[in-house]
């Protein structure tokens, strides 16, 4: 992954560049929210959740365990591997902050969701310039339309009593789709060889550890193996 040179590049802009994202967070913030409701939490009870855990897959997971009547413990070790992940998103972006203070990277790291780091690294493959202010824009901007769309989506609850029907359950897995198409556009243009191999092998090592694990431990697992297979064949 290459090094971008920071600038002066404004928290205006990260706001900007979250503008899509926030257009995907409507969707799937509607349907937690109403998945929410529907089992009986209340809209302060979606707000906080939130507020507290900001993780839409983990969001829905605890829906999911809330129903089964899971104990807590379970609940807590389910969350935190599924978002388990996200230290492996912030190593790889780490230098780009490194000249920042300890406050800012951990406001940086404790904001970084799949969909901000997607448009991250999307921006740092084509080239342009990256600061914490922008981080900031783009960061806070994502959670607060979080939070919004899945309020909103408890109050609609009680009118949109199935998700289904309107394709938000789709939504997560739309805009994941969406991601991942504009993070690897760009490498397959300029390494088409090394793109192909590394997806190869981080699929792969997914299907394969599938079959033995969990999917969290699987999907941590093909995330190193394709990172060491990219580090393997860089060029650069």
């Amino acid at each position: 992954m290459e090094t971008v040179q920071k600038k002066d590049v404004t928290f205006y802009e990260g706001v900007l560049a979250c503008v899509p994202t926030v257009m995907g967070y409507l969707g799937i913030g509607l349907a937690l929210g109403i998945v929410g409701k529907g089992i009986g939490l209340s809209v302060w009870q979606v707000l906080l959740m939130s507020v507290f855990v900001y993780a839409g897959s983990a969001q829905f997971a605890i829906c999911g365990l809330l129903v089964l009547q899971a104990p807590i413990f379970s609940i807590v070790f389910t969350v935190f591997f599924i978002n388990l992940r996200h230290f492996l998103m912030s190593l790889s972006v780490a230098h780009l902050f490194k000249a920042d203070s300890l406050l800012t990277n951990v406001g940086i790291g404790s904001l970084l969701t799949d969909e901000s780091y997607g448009v991250l690294v999307t921006e740092m493959h084509a080239g342009k310039k990256i600061s914490s202010q922008w981080m900031h824009g783009l960061n806070v901007t994502a959670y607060l339309a979080w939070i919004a769309a899945t309020t909103l989506g408890a109050l609609l609850g009680n009118f949109i009593p199935d998700p289904k029907v309107f394709g938000l359950d789709f939504a997560l897995t739309a805009m994941f789709l969406g991601l991942f198409w504009f993070q690897v556009k760009l490498p397959l243009l300029k390494r088409r060889q090394q793109t192909i191999l590394l997806l190869a092998s981080t699929v792969v090592s997914l299907v394969l550890l599938m079959r033995v694990t969990t999917a969290e431990i699987a999907v941590i697992g093909a995330a190193l193996i394709g990172c060491t297979v990219g580090m393997v064949t860089r060029d650069e």
